[in-house]
């Protein structure tokens, strides 16, 4: 009855964006995780595949910069498109897998090109792919991949219910990727901020993912 389905907040596999990690979002979602406490968890996973380390990290830090794919050897830009993407089967299975392991899980939550991947992922969701049991996605910052070999991700409507986080300066993922990718959605729901290339969590945008979440129960999706 509705006394279980207010048992435990609903949970959100969370994925970073290029060259982060799970420890680097979580360290940057503390406001977003207090605005969502007692209705949403998130719970990241890192990229599979590690990056070179730039002059911003540390040579001996254990917390390497992580990619989801690449468009490039080793290198990755938005608004490439890549002949021959490289990886990103292998982030497919580590999202099916940290789904299977560490779930149940009722959603995703990407940023940046963790966002587009958790898109892709909604594609397959939508189409019926079992490795992908999810009912919803919040998309901060996302992009439709400009690589050939993954334009069959857009080419139908992806009809998984989608909130899409716009920061009308993001200057990394301009507002019109963003904007371009949500109308790949059926009933896309789309938040605009001012800001640029972060999750906001300002008292706007609380309102925004809490109505945006309340409509799912925990488990509906399994």
């Amino acid at each position: 009855g509705a006394a279980m389905a207010e048992a435990r907040p609903l949970r959100l596999l969370a994925l970073h964006g290029y060259r982060q990690s799970a420890r680097r979002l979580r360290q940057r979602t503390g406001a977003l995780r207090k605005a969502l406490r007692g209705r949403a968890e998130l719970v990241p996973i890192d990229a599979p595949h590690r990056l070179p380390a730039g002059a911003e990290d540390d040579p001996d830090g254990d917390d390497p910069p992580r990619g989801w794919w690449f468009s490039g050897p080793g290198t990755f830009e938005a608004g490439e498109a890549a002949a021959a993407p490289a990886g990103l089967e292998e982030s497919l299975s580590a999202v099916a897998a940290a789904l299977a392991e560490h779930g149940p899980f009722d959603g995703l939550l990407g940023f940046s090109q963790g966002a587009a991947l958790a898109a892709m992922v909604c594609a397959l969701r939508a189409r019926g792919d079992p490795r992908f049991p999810v009912t919803f996605a919040v998309l901060v910052a996302a992009f439709a991949s400009r690589a050939p070999a993954h334009g069959h991700f857009y080419r139908e409507p992806i009809a998984l219910p989608s909130l899409h986080v716009v920061g009308d300066t993001d200057a990394v993922i301009a507002a019109a990727l963003s904007r371009e990718l949500a109308q790949c959605f059926v009933e896309p729901v789309v938040l605009s901020h001012p800001g640029g290339h972060f999750i906001p969590a300002a008292a706007a945008q609380k309102k925004a993912y809490l109505e945006f979440l309340e409509r799912f129960c925990p488990g509906q999706g399994q």
